[in-house]
């Protein structure tokens, strides 16, 4: 198992132990996670990296920083240096040559997932605070099937698996995006969880890139100490 976590912050709500697990059943074992807190990560970027900080907000600067220092501590993971993670002109990252990844962060969790280009196609992956979706969001968010399962839902859980369909959502548009260079409205994904084996069907509703209409990708959630994490991994064709 490739997972690293380093939480600076010892007495807050939540510690990189507690959450690790959760985060780790997300992927193969052949897949490196690394986890930092976005309150006071540790360590510095490289020159590069550096160079857009000074336009960025505090809060943004932070952020910034812990997904790149868990980037680099996941390409260590995998036996390779730190390099460089830059955003390119739609924000995105990018990736070193012959690495694949995914990056998140939440209020209190930053997440990468990270694997060999040769072994995986692509990665998603998303964090967020378990707790209820805004209501006005969930109309623009899940498709008419999607509200339907969630009718059929305890109540007083409707409103925190909206906010799972969502990370499913986030997860497989992050992992189809390398692919497309599309982007996704919310209706272009279709997502049907499986609460009780902890995975998720992806649906596309609409051709996009080289997905057809119709195309499915599984993924996997976990719900752990008051966030949602969700990944997803596409490996090459044959490769399981």
């Amino acid at each position: 198992m490739i997972a690293i976590s380093d939480f600076s912050i010892s007495d807050g709500p939540m510690s990189g132990a507690m959450v690790e697990p959760a985060a780790r059943g997300l992927f193969a074992d052949d897949i490196a996670i690394a986890l930092c807190d976005p309150r006071a990560p540790m360590g510095n970027l490289l020159m590069p990296e550096r160079s857009g900080m000074t336009r960025m907000v505090a809060k943004r600067q932070l952020e910034f920083t812990a997904g790149r220092i868990a980037a680099h501590r996941a390409m260590a993971a995998l036996g390779q240096p730190a390099q460089p993670v830059m955003p390119g002109p739609d924000r995105a990252p990018i990736w070193p040559a012959g690495l694949v990844g995914s990056l998140s962060h939440c209020d209190s969790l930053c997440l990468c997932a990270m694997a060999h280009a040769r072994d995986v196609r692509t990665l998603g992956v998303d964090v967020e605070e378990d707790e209820p979706l805004d209501p006005e969001m969930i109309d623009l968010i899940c498709t008419s099937p999607e509200r339907n399962w969630l009718g059929a839902q305890p109540g007083a859980e409707q409103g925190r698996l909206a906010k799972l369909i969502f990370s499913a959502k986030e997860t497989a548009y992050k992992a189809q995006y390398p692919l497309s260079r599309e982007v996704l409205d919310f209706q272009a994904i279709a997502i049907l969880p499986d609460l009780a084996g902890g995975i998720f069907a992806t649906t596309f509703t609409r051709a996009v890139g080289p997905f057809a209409s119709g195309s499915r990708m599984q993924g996997r959630f976990a719900r752990s100490h008051g966030l949602i994490l969700t990944g997803l991994t596409l490996r090459h064709p044959g490769g399981g």
